[in-house]
């Protein structure tokens, strides 16, 4: 803890006091270049330790708000970390191809696919977030946040592995855009009744449970798009680390 009468920029002494700090401290202004500061700043240095508990809370239903009272970190500090995070999640998802997929295994592989909406900036505001699911390996192979159109589906069935597309069996319900998507000897269109959409509809409820941003009727929808698509990459990502864990080798 360093105390400090001059500004850290231009080191001049002609400072005044300037109100508070949003934690009661004296706040202070240079008089020549502007720069406000404390005259004692406290530099909390957050351990890797508590980086790492804050990268699984990510992965959890708990506000940023609620983070940073669990944590004891500002919200400034916290909002640039999960950015960092957020930046460096991969584009592939973690999904862990088949193996060697010659015509037997892509014939057997099974696809659902869904979306369901959100809010971003105000209520007003929906955002849909299309899924691919693999029925079987449970992992998420695909997804996009956007609208209900047809350029929404066109843009997930585009990020899809290429394993996939090409032989995958594709389990959808009846919004049309699916099939001006998916080629027709791949797609079944089917009702929630058939049950062989269960395990993405079972997902979107793990989704609305572990994601804040996605619960309904909440404070804590993102206010940002960019935050809006980061949360949900990080959380699949995490999502899909735990399930390839499960998977046989």
């Amino acid at each position: 803890m360093n105390s400090r009468d001059i500004c850290p920029d231009c080191s001049s002494a002609r400072v005044k006091r300037n109100g508070y700090t949003h934690t009661d401290k004296q706040n202070h202004r240079c008089k020549e270049c502007g720069r406000q500061f404390v005259l004692v700043p406290e530099n909390c240095l957050i351990s890797g330790a508590e980086r790492m508990l804050i990268k699984r809370l990510l992965a959890e239903r708990l506000s940023l708000r609620g983070i940073c009272r669990a944590v004891q970190v500002s919200l400034r500090w916290l909002i640039d970390f999960i950015t960092d995070c957020y930046a460096a999640t991969p584009d592939d998802l973690n999904v862990r191809l088949p193996e060697q997929p010659d015509g037997v295994i892509v014939r057997r592989l099974n696809v659902e696919a869904d979306e369901l909406w959100s809010l971003v900036g105000k209520k007003v505001n929906k955002k849909w977030l299309w899924l691919a699911l693999d029925a079987k390996a449970r992992q998420v192979l695909a997804f996009h946040v956007g609208d209900r159109s047809g350029r929404s589906a066109k843009k997930l069935w585009n990020k899809i592995p290429a394993v996939y597309r090409q032989g995958a069996t594709f389990y959808t319900d009846a919004h049309a855009p699916y099939a001006n998507v998916i080629p027709r000897a791949q797609h079944r269109v089917v009702t929630k009744e058939s049950r062989m959409t269960n395990h993405i509809e079972r997902f979107n409820g793990t989704l609305r449970q572990r994601v804040s941003r996605l619960v309904r009727f909440a404070l804590s929808f993102s206010k940002k798009l960019a935050n809006h698509i980061g949360a949900i990459k990080y959380f699949l990502c995490q999502y899909n680390l735990e399930i390839t864990a499960t998977l046989p080798v």
